[in-house]
């Protein structure tokens, strides 16, 4: 049994109930008076079962076998073959991820998260160790809504965010800096998904899709500015990813993919809904059926309106090298791969999500929406995300190898939760832990090795759940039923049902042998054992939300929603003590180790500690409500759950000021909390559907240590039909391996055979081209000697030549240099006088530029002088011209004023009459407003009539491509059959042409004919001889017949004998009985073959008494043709061959009486002797 917890001194107590705010010192730890600084508790999540979905690129691999995926309030990384799992928290105060992104380098992490209604963007460095957030992006600079999709540029410096439409927003930051670069703002009709990318080379051009709109834009000075124009109609598109540099795939809602290469379209395709192939096959199988009906109407009305729910819409799509992969349909990622031809990427390969066995309904298990893709680093693996929180995985080595176009994922580890947990509990016996969840699902979890135990879904809502302390056993509140459940080896068997109707809360005693269950306001007692209504515990106004067992299981706690505590006595089934607080509706209690202290949590934002039918204490959750508590059973730990899914680790006596730990976990409030017997592991459930596994630690004294460590129990139950199947199955897996290895062998020993052959021959044909090859290499050593003679002479003739064309070029070239050395003086010479004359030039046209630039000045001094003369007068008009305009301003200001006042005049009389016109038309634009609202909403029904049109005439124009299909199939057949009539024309000509020829033949033969019958007359005498030689043969047939018989009975004597005196000489004479059985065998065999040819003379006896009676019957030209002139060597063929069958007959019976006086003397044994199959060798006689 664990410790009690210590009773509080008295003095303490006192204390406590005069002050709620100051805090004794002394009275914590083991029971007063050490007065040393409380330690406070430390929890670390050490597993994670809980996948949040829609999160905008909510799945990614890290490393080759590490996933990273959003979970509860933060991001989990997930190692594929080790299973370990490592979490990274939230901001504090948050409502969970909203969006994240992995650098390409996979070094940083950001994410988008919404606080106390404010957007922050966190970017965290991934490391070995636990994540470090590394930058805050600053939440004034940001839109009012928080991103819901994010991207980094290839380089890592650059980080794009963008805000879901209609206020859609694109930001552009330098992350490092805290800088944001360019903002844009991106209009769009209706909300909708939105996401952004990067271009996978360029850090400058950005990628944004959504409803309506598909945009380029490129950073530059400062702005985002957009690249592309949209073209035709606008599309929803849901998704894209970067193929290339250039080119970009988008699906549609429609299950349409367009492939845009740098902003212009390019390629686009259609992609059609898809059915699981097990559901094709079934669908086959109905529409044979349905087609042997009369009733069509009614199903072509059924297969229209299934048409329209199954719309096929792109709703993920990732790129890798090969091509890209998207899913269009629900619970299938189609594989498209590049290629040559006009159509740029093909569909190769079907990839489809299995069906859940242990669902309740199999079929839609795997249907469901994949709303993100994403590939391994090396490609081997394929990881996806569906819309109920689901994880699967796929080995894409498979692909190449595989044959068949439909593959299947398998689940990354397990099945998870895909809705709010309802119900957690634990067991002493085993490390496992049970939940329950509104997704109608039951599970078993172990929190030692960090998996999935047994998993099975229900048809009803499971509310609640406990496990009995052996874990063999659980209790589960379902709407309709609470259930005794058994806990086999691979599933889950209900051995018991009770009547209570949507039980909320129920609990197994601590010693397994009582159970409580919530029955509206009731708390029924149940036994374990014998499963009766031992106890019913009424006094409860309000819905009872929680129940807990004493250690000794003499007691019950009890709370409800009307702020009732009750202590209930099993023993008399009266209510001991209680504590009421009406303002407060209870959601969670916890109760010591000893019975003395009850732990409640309400919506009083408050945790209080009851004793003694009051409340002693009461700690301020500091602003959170909170929604669960659970209480270490040594008695020094707390912890609580919050309404915002965090938890909260403190030390006993609980602290008045915010001394405690607080963790960021779930996104939802925590629904259920319990710590393992041990102290070590803390549980925590949420409405998420998320569930933590927490390791505890005491920051003064590390993990907690108990005095013993726990052995757990390793028996499981297991039915007796599902052991006999098993062990059956095991015989017919050994019979199959068995057989196999048999086939195994044949095949390796044929292969063998065929292997030995193949080197015999590849010997044979290696030897025989290794000896031509020794010769031609003979042939070709001779034939290099020859060529080394010849190149040597070559190049002594090549040397001798060299050298004298060297002596004949340096003679040439040295008269070549004396002749342009004379050349070189002459040219020196000349280029002398030409500079001397250059130079005389020069000084004369020095003289003449300077006697012109003199005459040029004077002149311009001249026009000066003039233009100055000029000037002055012009001053004197400009002055008089200046006092002229001032005189004719002033008039014109004069005129102007009157006018001003007639005109201010004319428009004030226009403005009244305006404005009685402006409330005629005001009335009127209310009236028109009318008409504009009533021709929205026709407006909308003619827009919904047109989208029923379109489906129609979608439905019509594939009904038409089928008919113009059956058209040409049609012409197809017509023209194979007009050919097939030429060809028959033909035949039938052919035919004339033969039968033309045979009736000159039929003339040749009649005379022939005649001829015959002539000779026939002379052969009938013999045929009447024959007959009666035929008649002798048959009565020494019935002769035979009657021997056989006689035979028949002394073997049935002989085997009577034999089975008398079988168990008395079997041992003594076993190996004589070998030889006689052996003998009697091929006795047995003769005899068969006897009867066989038997057989065969009375087939030949029949055949020609047939032939004597048709050559009786029959016309002289049909006897002319059968072979008549061997008939009487093949009677005395038959006569000799009968004669040599009644020797080897009558020598058979001789050796038959023989052994059967052997057999007298020593009898032989029953079962080794097969029984002689006598009755069919006389039904074939008879024959």
């Amino acid at each position: 049994m664990l410790p009690p917890l210590p009773p509080l001194p008295a003095a303490c107590a006192r204390r406590r109930r005069r002050f709620r705010v100051c805090r004794c010192r002394g009275c914590h730890g083991d029971g007063g008076g050490s007065g040393r600084r409380m330690s406070t508790v430390v929890v670390k999540p050490v597993a994670v079962f809980g996948c949040r979905p829609r999160v905008g690129g909510g799945l990614c691999f890290l490393e080759e076998q590490v996933v990273l995926h959003a979970a509860g309030a933060g991001c989990l990384r997930l190692h594929l073959e080790q299973k370990w799992h490592k979490f990274i928290p939230g901001t504090e105060k948050s409502r969970g991820v909203q969006a994240l992104a992995v650098s390409p380098n996979r070094r940083y992490l950001a994410v988008s998260e919404a606080v106390a209604e404010q957007p922050v963007l966190t970017v965290y460095e991934l490391s070995s160790g636990p994540a470090r957030r590394r930058r805050t992006l600053a939440a004034a600079r940001l839109p009012a809504r928080e991103a819901v999709s994010l991207a980094f540029s290839p380089d890592c410096r650059y980080l794009a965010a963008t805000t879901a439409p209609p206020e859609g927003h694109l930001t552009y930051w330098l992350w490092e800096q805290q800088r944001l670069m360019a903002a844009v703002r991106v209009e769009a009709p209706d909300s909708g998904v939105c996401q952004v990318s990067f271009s996978p080379q360029d850090n400058a051009q950005v990628c944004i899709t959504g409803n309506g709109f598909f945009k380029l834009f490129k950073y530059s000075e400062g702005t985002l500015k957009q690249m592309n124009l949209q073209k035709g109609e606008p599309q929803n598109y849901l998704c894209h990813a970067w193929l290339s540099e250039e080119e970009v795939i988008c699906g549609t809602d429609t299950g349409k993919l367009f492939l845009f290469e740098t902003g212009k379209l390019h390629w686009e395709t259609s992609v059609e809904y898809k059915k699981p192939p097990r559901e094709l096959e079934e669908d086959v199988t109905t529409n044979e059926y349905e087609s042997s009906s009369d009733v069509s109407s009614g199903l072509a009305s059924e297969d229209n309106s299934s048409q329209k729910d199954s719309l096929p819409q792109i709703s993920a799509v990732a790129a890798y090298s090969k091509g890209f992969a998207c899913s269009s349909s629900p619970g299938v990622v189609l594989l498209f791969e590049k290629t040559k031809e006009k159509e740029v990427y093909k569909e190769s390969q079907e990839i489809w999500l299995p069906q859940d066995l242990f669902s309740s309904e199999p079929k839609k298990s795997g249907r469901q929406d994949i709303i993100c893709i994403c590939f391994s680093p090396s490609e081997e693996t394929m990881v996806v995300n569906t819309n109920k929180n689901q994880l699967y995985m796929f080995t894409m080595l498979s692909t190449d190898l595989m044959k068949e176009k439909a593959a299947y994922f398998a689940y990354l580890n397990f099945p998870l939760h895909s809705a709010s947990v309802t119900g957690l509990d634990i067991c002493i016996w085993k490390p496992i832990l049970a939940t329950c969840s509104l997704d109608r699902s039951v599970r078993i979890w172990n929190y030692k090795t960090n998996t999935l135990e047994l998993y099975k879904e229900y048809q009803e809502e499971a509310y609640t759940v406990s496990l009995h302390p052996t874990g063999l056993f659980c209790l589960v509140g379902f709407s309709d039923k609470l259930r005794f459940i058994s806990l086999l080896h691979e599933d889950m068997h209900v051995f018991k049902e009770f009547s209570v109707r949507k039980c909320r809360e129920c609990s197994f005693s601590n010693r397994g042998h009582l159970f409580a269950a919530v029955n509206g306001n009731v708390i029924q007692i149940y036994s374990s054992i014998t499963f009766e209504n031992i106890n019913n515990l009424k006094g409860h106004s309000g819905k009872i939300h929680a129940v807990k067992w004493s250690t000794d299981d003499a007691k019950l706690v009890s709370c409800d929603t009307h702020g009732a505590v009750y202590e209930w006595n099993l023993l008399t089934g009266k209510r001991e003590s209680e504590c009421v607080l009406k303002s407060c509706i209870y959601s969670s209690i916890a109760l010591s180790s000893d019975a003395k202290i009850i732990f409640a949590v309400g919506s009083d934002q408050t945790l209080k500690e009851i004793s003694e039918s009051s409340i002693q204490l009461e700690v301020s959750a500091f602003g959170v409500v909170y929604t669960a508590v659970a209480i270490s059973h040594s008695g020094h730990m707390v912890f609580v759950g919050t309404s915002l899914g965090t938890i909260r680790a403190m030390k006993y006596p609980l602290p008045l000021t915010r001394d405690f730990n607080e963790y960021q976990a779930h996104a939802g409030a925590v629904t259920k909390m319990s710590v393992t017997s041990d102290d070590l592991f803390l549980l925590t459930a949420s409405e998420d559907g998320s569930i933590f596994i927490w390791k505890v630690y005491d920051k003064g004294d590390g993990i907690l240590k108990w005095e013993k460590e726990v052995e757990y129990a390793e028996e499981v139950l297991i039915m007796r039909a599902d052991i006999e199947e098993k062990s059956q199955a095991m015989l017919d897996l050994q019979i199959r391996v068995k057989e196999l290895q048999t086939e195994n062998d044949y095949q390796l020993h044929l292969k063998d055979m065929y292997c030995n052959e193949k080197i015999k021959e590849l010997e044979e044909n290696f030897a025989q081209e290794i000896g031509s090859l020794k010769t031609k290499h003979q042939i070709l050593q001779a034939e290099k000697e020859k060529q080394e003679l010849q190149h040597q002479f070559q190049l002594s003739e090549l040397m001798n030549k060299q050298a004298r064309e060297v002596q004949q070029l340096e003679s040439d070239s040295n008269q070549k240099l004396l002749m342009e050395n004379e050349k070189y003086q002459e040219l020196q010479v000349k280029s002398q006088r030409i500079q001397e004359e250059y130079e005389k030039q020069l000084h004369n046209l020095e003289e003449s530029k300077s006697t012109a630039v003199r005459e040029l000045t004077e002149y311009y001094e001249e026009k000066l002088n003039e233009k100055s003369v000029m000037l002055k007068e012009t001053e004197e008009d400009m002055r008089r011209q200046l006092q002229a305009h001032e005189e004719i301003k002033k008039q014109i200001e004069e005129d102007e004023d009157r006018e001003i006042l007639e005109i201010k005049v004319k428009y004030e009389r226009q403005l009244s009459e305006e404005k009685a016109s402006n409330l005629q038309l005001k009335g009127e634009i209310g009236v028109m407003n009318k008409r504009l609202k009533s021709l929205q909403k026709e407006l909308k029904e003619r827009n919904g009539d047109i989208e029923e049109m379109r489906l129609e005439q979608q439905k019509l124009q594939g009904i038409i491509k089928s008919l113009e299909n059956d058209i040409l199939a049609l012409k197809t057949e017509i023209q194979e059959r007009a050919d097939t009539i030429q060809d028959k024309e033909k035949h039938i000509y052919d035919l004339k042409k033969k039968n033309q020829e045979l009736e000159k033949f039929k003339f040749v033969l009649d005379y022939r004919i005649e001829e015959f019958k002539k000779q026939i007359e002379s052969r009938e005498d013999d045929i009447k001889t024959m007959k009666e030689q035929i008649r002798e043969m048959e009565g020494e047939l019935e002769r035979f017949h009657r021997e056989s018989t006689q035979l028949k009975l002394n073997i049935t004597q002989l085997q009577q004998k034999l089975k008398a005196t079988n168990s008395k000489m079997h041992r003594e004479r076993q190996k004589e009985n070998v030889s006689l059985i052996k003998e009697i065998n091929d006795l047995r065999q003769e005899l068969k073959v006897a009867h066989t040819q038997v057989h065969d003379l009375r087939s030949t006896l029949r055949l020609t008494k047939k032939k004597q009676a048709i050559q009786d019957t029959a016309p002289s030209s049909e006897l002319l043709s059968s072979p008549a002139v061997l008939r009487l060597n093949a009677e005395k063929e038959s006569e000799n061959i009968i004669e040599m069958q009644q020797l080897e007959i009558q020598y058979l019976r001789d050796q038959i009486q023989e052994k059967g006086q052997v057999l007298a003397v020593q009898p032989l044994l029953v079962g080794n002797l097969p029984k002689l199959n006598l009755e069919r060798s006389h039904k074939t006689q008879q024959q």
